[in-house]
């Protein structure tokens, strides 16, 4: 008799990336892709990318909104000491809160920064009223969660550092992903892959054709959590491109 998978859990996810920087080109957003990809990896449904100006009625509206549509709500970005850094207070205003002085962050700020911390410095230790510090794995500065909203900072380093030390808190199935490319074009294939996809909705299939360089070909992704359920429909993806696939 085999044995059952177990159960698969995929909590949903939503994420604010706030900043003017990178509504107006002068930088370029590198956390939302990877954080698409970390939680395609964790098992977790990312639902929404999200790019707001440093206005505080939108940040608001965007917290309250998805706060109570998804599991997680992650901001990266306007977490600092400036007059643009309003995540803190649009996410308080978007709950209904007030911004508060955090003793216990305030003192590691103190400690960590020395004689660097000014009173500016002392108001990246303002939060939403009821926020929690997160201290994972080896963090020398604490993450900031307010419910289920989780305050990263803008500068990739720093947030790829922390979202991996409070991975293990998201409670996802990994996701098993297999590719295979073929030279078949997907005008040829479409209809035929409709129907894989049809007889094995436990997976999810994408198609991505490349243009880049000769031969021209697709990359078929197929995307589950199930390994016989994969092979199955890996099976069935192969037969249906036959022995297309480029040289190496």
């Amino acid at each position: 008799m085999p044995v059952p998978s177990p159960p698969t859990r995929r909590p949903t996810v939503a994420m604010l990336v706030i900043g003017d920087e990178i509504l107006t080109g002068k930088v370029t957003d590198a956390n939302s892709p990877w954080v698409a990809s970390r939680c395609r990896e964790l098992g977790l449904s990312l639902c929404r990318i999200i790019v707001l100006p440093d206005v505080l009625d939108e940040i608001a509206a965007a917290v309250a909104e998805w706060s109570r549509r998804v599991d997680f709500v992650l901001t990266s970005g306007g977490v600092g000491p400036t007059h643009d850094d309003l995540t803190m207070a649009g996410i308080a205003r978007g709950l209904g809160r007030q911004v508060e002085r955090h003793g216990e962050l305030d003192r590691v700020l103190q400690e960590r920064m020395g004689k660097r911390y000014t009173p500016a410095a002392g108001r990246m230790a303002d939060v939403p009223a009821g926020a929690t510090l997160w201290w994972d794995g080896e963090l020398a500065f604490p993450q900031v969660v307010v419910d289920n909203i989780i305050v990263f900072p803008g500068v990739p380093a720093l947030l790829r550092l922390k979202f991996d030390a409070i991975a293990h808190r998201f409670g996802g199935t990994p996701t098993q992903t297999r590719r295979l490319v073929t030279t078949a074009a997907e005008s040829e294939i479409a209809d035929a892959l409709r129907t894989v996809q049809a007889e094995h909705p436990a997976v999810a299939i994408g198609s991505y054709p490349q243009y880049d360089r000769r031969p021209w070909t697709v990359t078929i992704t197929l995307d589950g959590y199930d390994t016989e359920l994969l092979d199955a429909c890996e099976r069935a993806v192969s037969a249906l491109v036959g022995d297309r696939f480029p040289h190496a």
